[in-house]
């Protein structure tokens, strides 16, 4: 039998991922017994200690023991963790040498959107993908630059150490583990009773770009505003290093340490969120807005887009503008 630790944070927790990762465990446990399987899964609820967290003032959780009485775990879930993210991790720092000591005995550990966050200060991830968040990926490049993250990813999976993207998609995770686990079979049975999505791997739509505008390089601060005000033109690098006296290879490294984005990257990143703002509230045709935008070129705007959010100009229209039709 597997036993699962499901960590009950200090502070303020997404309680449906706590209660989701219970539930797809036990749920998929009452499956195997109504097939004459053995039950697979021990869950636990763990704390630091045994004190009970309330989360969203309503709700208070009592773990069922805590990490000092856990000696071996075969998974510890971390669900997603909300607030200041230095002061959340402090007040969960007695997680942390928990966490990295049952990797090393052989634990894998899977962190549920945000809690990529905790799962970072443990150091198991230098080097290593991660997912998170969409929302939070400019906070967290800043807290762990040595870790590879991939923020249009839903899911992760990498020696042992598992994560999701943003929300919702830790259910993507649960029936990832769910079919490790057990069968491809129990995955899609469990698929079915919580009308999830199988096998959706890409959260690129979804993304909506910010641009990292957290650093103290004022000139490139004023260069990316300048992009945003101007995507309607066709801006190039050569343009902006004429227009803030800036040489080309100052540009170029301070810009990527300053916003993870090289200058070509930002451009085409913010045409793309206002191309997505246009599909998703007007009437507009793909190639007018494609000309909103300043592209001129159908095929690389087309290329750009898709490369960006996952889906064609027309596939993205049609899923988030239900009162315009397209054909493509």
């Amino acid at each position: 039998m597997k036993h699962i630790s499901i960590l009950i944070p200090r502070g303020a927790a997404a309680l449906g991922c706590i209660e989701g990762a219970y539930r797809m465990f036990t749920q998929c446990n009452d499956f195997l017994l109504r097939r004459d399987r053995p039950a697979l899964f021990n869950v636990q609820m763990v704390g630091i200690s045994e004190e009970g967290q309330v989360y969203d003032k309503a709700f208070t959780v009592r773990p069922d023991t805590v990490v000092s009485d856990v000696p071996k775990t075969d998974l510890i879930i971390i669900p997603a963790v909300n607030g200041v993210m230095e002061e959340v991790i402090d007040i969960n720092k007695d997680f942390l040498p928990w966490i990295s000591g049952q990797y090393q005995k052989g634990s894998e550990v899977a962190s549920l959107c945000v809690g990529a966050f905790i799962l970072a200060s443990t150091g198991l991830l230098k080097g290593r993908q991660i997912a998170t968040h969409w929302l939070s990926v400019n906070d967290f490049r800043r807290m762990f630059p040595d870790v590879n993250l991939v923020s249009d990813q839903i899911i992760t999976d990498e020696q042992g150490i598992y994560s999701s993207g943003g929300a919702n998609s830790f259910w993507n995770l649960l029936l990832h583990l769910v079919e490790k686990y057990t069968d491809r079979e129990m995955a899609i049975l469990c698929a079915k009773y919580f009308a999830i999505e199988i096998d959706r791997s890409n959260q690129s739509s979804f993304l909506m770009f910010k641009g990292q505008k957290d650093h103290d390089d004022d000139p490139i601060r004023e260069i990316q505003t300048f992009i945003e005000e101007n995507y309607q033109e066709k801006i190039t690098v050569d343009q902006l290093t004429a227009q803030f006296a800036i040489s080309r290879r100052s540009l170029e490294r301070r810009f990527k340490k300053a916003t993870c984005n090289t200058v070509s990257e930002y451009i085409q990143r913010v045409k793309v969120e206002a191309a997505k703002k246009g599909f998703e509230t007007s009437r507009k045709n793909i190639t007018e807005i494609m000309y909103d935008v300043g592209y001129s070129d159908n095929k690389a705007f087309r290329t750009v887009f898709k490369k960006t959010t996952g889906l064609s100009p027309v596939e993205y229209r049609n899923k988030y503008n239900k009162t315009a039709v397209t054909v493509e």
